[in-house]
């Protein structure tokens, strides 16, 4: 087999069998790092020593894991205990954690081997993964194109054949934009259901600061990879006390025939590209020939621009306050609660949309990926 282009679960397979080894998998992945990274940049820290090291000892033991020998990046936002971790920006350059974050602890003992970190938007706060550290990550299908962000390193990497999977965060697309860029699979999955402890580094030991809509979750090659790595990184750890103390279980294989699909080809105020309207339209249909229940909707009655501004909002107030200083005007509390407020009735709504659904099938992004540009340019769409 290939373990370049293999699935994570195929290929872990493969090395529980022996068809390929740890060291041999892990050799092939850094290939692949060297015959493209110079030209996409997805992968920035790299620790081949200690992959090899570990891919070694992997070899030498028993499976200890359903990821036993599988190579993997991370998002460089993720502590590791002898690995930088950055998020892009200059005051973190020299930053190593102590130890590994939870979801790290996690990976690790199923038995996965870490190859290195993957590039970001500076602060993860762009829809390109840019930075003043390592520069910008380019999309493998078209490198005068962005991967997207911020998780672009990570997708980029999964899609050129550098990692079977990475993980990333998605507070505003984060995941689900670069995954559809790059022609991969991405999940962001329930709030509070993956530990946000030691996603971000924090050398100065201050309390976490995003506490609402970011969720950490895997890009991978196919559905059941995102399936199996959320199983092993899901679940209480007693570290994120905002987890629900609720075990991960499997979801059962539905039926295409009970399902509900409700199909919004665009959202209000979001005009879509031809192309990915027409990309949409034709997996409805697919889903309707296997004999899904799909039925094109309105969606929920909100102002979708507004709900992005009161997110913006909400996101600025939650790193205010966790800054070892408090801002000359800090926002008054009642912003705070009127953000919060036009969150929850925003929630109201969708729940009750989702009464009558089991799942949404829409556009991720109102165009393909779009070229290289600084922030703020305006994007046309055909």
């Amino acid at each position: 087999m290939d373990p370049v282009f293999s699935s994570t679960i195929d290929l872990a397979a493969a090395i529980a069998a022996r068809k390929v080894s740890a060291v041999e998998a892990l050799d092939a992945q850094l290939a692949q790092i060297d015959r493209h990274n110079e030209a996409v940049n997805a992968v920035v820290n790299l620790d081949r020593e200690g992959a090899r090291e570990r891919a070694t000892k992997a070899d030498a033991a028993q499976a200890r894991g359903p990821l036993h020998g599988v190579p993997f990046t991370l998002k460089d936002m993720h502590e590791t205990a002898g690995l930088r971790t950055t998020v892009g920006f200059p005051p973190f350059a020299d930053y190593v954690a102590k130890a590994d974050s939870p979801l790290v602890a996690r990976l690790k003992a199923a038995g996965a081997i870490l190859i290195g970190k993957t590039n970001v938007a500076t602060m993860l706060s762009d829809w390109q993964s840019n930075n003043p550290l390592f520069g910008r990550t380019s999309n493998p299908w078209d490198l005068s194109r962005t991967s997207g962000g911020s998780s672009g390193g990570a997708a980029a990497a999964v899609a050129a054949g550098m990692t079977p999977f990475d993980v990333g965060t998605d507070l505003q697309d984060s995941i689900r934009l670069p995954a559809a860029f790059c022609g991969v699979y991405g999940l962001k999955p329930t709030e509070h259901r993956i530990s946000l402890a030691g996603a971000f580094p924090d050398p100065g030991g201050t309390a976490r600061s995003v506490r609402l809509m970011s969720c950490l979750g895997p890009l991978a090659r196919s559905v059941d990879d995102l399936a199996l790595i959320y199983r092993i990184i899901a679940g209480p750890d007693g570290a994120d006390t905002d987890l629900a103390p609720v075990p991960v279980e499997a979801m059962p294989k539905l039926d295409l025939k009970t399902v509900r699909i409700a199909f919004a080809p665009s959202f209000p105020g979001f005009p879509v590209a031809d192309d990915i309207s027409a990309a949409a339209e034709n997996l409805a249909r697919q889903l309707q020939s296997a004999d899904a229940v799909v039925e094109e909707v309105k969606l929920p009655k909100l102002d979708l621009h507004d709900d992005l501004a009161q997110g913006g909002a909400l996101i600025g107030m939650m790193m205010e306050a966790a800054q070892p200083e408090p801002p000359d005007e800090p926002t008054p509390v009642s912003r705070w609660f009127e953000a919060l407020a036009r969150r929850d009735r925003s929630i109201l709504a969708w729940d009750q949309f989702f009464e009558n659904y089991d799942a949404l099938l829409c556009p991720v992004a109102m165009t393909t990926a779009f070229a290289h540009c600084e922030p703020g340019t305006p994007l046309k769409v055909d």
